[in-house]
């Protein structure tokens, strides 16, 4: 387990609650995160709940919600910068699919890959870390995990795994701030709720090649 107590806030909601074992934030309309790309604007103002590492690590949280408005959505973080950060979640559509995805920002633009699914009540996520490369993976049920994707944050650095060699030591010098957000982008609020939270070694193995 991880103890989200002593984790620091970016942009503090003004209703949260906080224990060893558990956090809920309740979000405020106006909330999100999303850099340039397509839309043209510019938000950076949801409330999260960070760690800081430097080391390789599987960050592991279920996810709770009960979304009330399009766009809203809750669930892990990496936060460099407001032009460098990453965000996973579930995001409400509409009655009949949401969609479940991840956004990347370097530089200031962000992408959004997506696919759709019925609404789910709970979520797993994990997120791996191996020096400036990431892999997000999710799961229904808390056993299985899927692949959603893997990236590189560039402010992090070049990834310096040598080819052709079977887990080669990967340097992870650079901090990161990780953890959990939730956010209702239009005129909604709804509570996040995040349980089961855990920080390990890193079990996403280094690329071989045979």
């Amino acid at each position: 387990m991880v103890d989200f107590t002593k984790a620091s806030w970016l942009f503090e909601p003004k209703e949260y609650e906080v224990t060893s074992s558990r956090v809920t934030i309740t979000t405020e309309p106006g909330t999100d995160f999303w850099q340039r790309s397509y839309y043209g604007f510019r938000n950076d103002n949801a409330p999260s709940l960070l760690l800081d590492s430097s080391n390789n690590f599987s960050f592991t949280a279920k996810v709770g919600f009960e979304y009330k408005s399009k766009f809203d959505q809750c669930g892990l973080i990496i936060y460099l910068d407001s032009d460098n950060w990453f965000k996973a979640s579930v995001e409400f559509e509409n009655e009949h699919y949401s969609r479940l995805g991840s956004v990347v920002t370097n530089m200031g633009y962000s992408d959004w890959a997506t696919t759709d699914i019925e609404l789910p009540s709970n979520i797993w996520y994990r997120l791996n870390r191996r020096g400036p490369d990431f892999l997000i993976e999710s799961s229904l049920d808390g056993i299985l995990f899927k692949q959603m994707r893997i990236f590189h944050l560039h402010q992090l650095g070049e990834t310096t795994e040598a080819m052709g060699k079977v887990n080669p030591p990967l340097p992870a010098e650079s901090s990161v701030r990780f953890g959990v957000y939730a956010c209702s982008p239009l005129k909604s609020s709804f509570t996040a709720t995040f349980s089961e939270m855990c920080l390990e070694s890193c079990k996403w193995l280094a690329h071989s090649v045979e």
